[in-house]
């Protein structure tokens, strides 16, 4: 379960990345989000992607913990 909950908080946290960097015209077709001809990055899935990462990264320490 630790590895589990340690590896979606990783991937999380890159895909807030990606989110943040990558324009969503440039996003892959199937991250939601991905909208053909729109310039701008979507701030809001990537602060929510990173939240969720940095939760379930903090769950598998606080598992692990046990």
């Amino acid at each position: 379960m630790k590895l589990i909950l340690t590896l979606l908080g990783v991937l999380l946290l890159i895909l807030a990345a990606l989110y943040f960097v990558v324009p969503a015209d440039q996003l892959p077709t199937f991250l939601p989000g991905h909208e053909a001809g729109v310039a701008r990055v979507h701030v809001k899935h990537g602060v929510v992607a990173g939240v969720v990462g940095i939760v379930l990264l903090a769950a598998g320490v606080w598992i692990g913990r046990r």
